[in-house]
């Protein structure tokens, strides 16, 4: 008995009555890793623990955070259409999702002034476990890579290890904060009439995409995950934001500028 034919990597995961003879034009350029990923059944994609994406952040390996085959395929399909639309994805950001003129002019020194920095969804989370909030903090500021490794400077990392340890977690003491640091405690604070509870150390990380990995090249920005958060905190440190690929049909390149971020905690 003969084996079955190969499936098109495009005609995978979708509806047979929705298959198309020829490759989608947004589908024709996908890279060989996503043309793997694409030909996988989402049924036989394994969902990243929070233990996994530690460890890939921890050894570097950023190239392993994926998303699931269905989701690869409608953000290829969005992205094309971002392009079409609005000239390139970076400047659908810019003006949809940040409200940043250009050319993009930081008021101060890296991480300052809170106008500096927005924090939003990542549209296009990978495939990892739900309770894993994927969050893009958005900077006016370069975080100069240290070349030639493609890197950040130790100093760079220390910003933002101290950033992200003032925004999203319990004040610890300076010397405790790293990215993979472990302070065993949850506090909360008050935001006026809200009281909302931060994450403790060891339920936070933060990356940064070398060159190669990113999607998006114009505006600066890292990545930040927390697990298991406060959906109020998460609610107040996007200013009600949400990611688009949560609003099928309505995620398209029309979405109005997010509103500006908190002023700081």
């Amino acid at each position: 008995m003969g084996s079955e034919p190969a499936v098109p990597y495009w005609h995978v995961n979708v509806p047979e009555a929705d298959r198309t003879a020829e490759c989608p034009e947004f589908l024709a350029d996908a890279s060989d890793k996503d043309r793997e990923i694409l030909s996988t059944p989402d049924q036989e994609y394994h969902i990243q623990t929070w233990d996994d994406v530690l460890q890939i952040v921890k050894s570097n390996r950023l190239e392993e955070l994926q998303r699931v085959p269905s989701e690869l395929r409608r953000y290829k399909e969005y992205t094309w259409k971002l392009a079409l639309e609005h000239g390139s994805v970076s400047n659908f950001v810019l003006r949809h999702r940040l409200g940043w003129e250009t050319p993009i002019r930081a008021r101060g020194r890296p991480f300052e002034f809170p106008e500096d920095i927005k924090i939003l969804y990542n549209d296009w989370p990978y495939g990892i476990d739900p309770r894993i909030v994927h969050l893009v903090v958005w900077t006016k500021f370069s975080l100069a890579d240290d070349t030639p490794n493609d890197d950040l400077s130790e100093q760079r990392r220390r910003d933002i290890d101290h950033f992200v340890a003032e925004t999203f977690c319990s004040r610890v003491p300076e010397n405790q904060v790293s990215p993979r640091g472990e302070v065993s405690f949850i506090h909360s604070f008050n935001f006026g009439s809200e009281r909302l509870t931060l994450l403790a150390r060891e339920k936070v990380l933060w990356f940064r995409n070398f060159m190669s990995l990113k999607s998006i090249h114009g505006v600066e920005h890292f990545h930040v995950m927390l697990f298991d958060p406060d959906p109020e905190f998460v609610k107040f440190i996007t200013n009600g934001d949400y990611p688009r690929s949560r609003m099928p049909g309505k995620h398209l390149p029309h979405d109005p500028v997010s509103r500006p971020g908190p002023d700081s905690l």
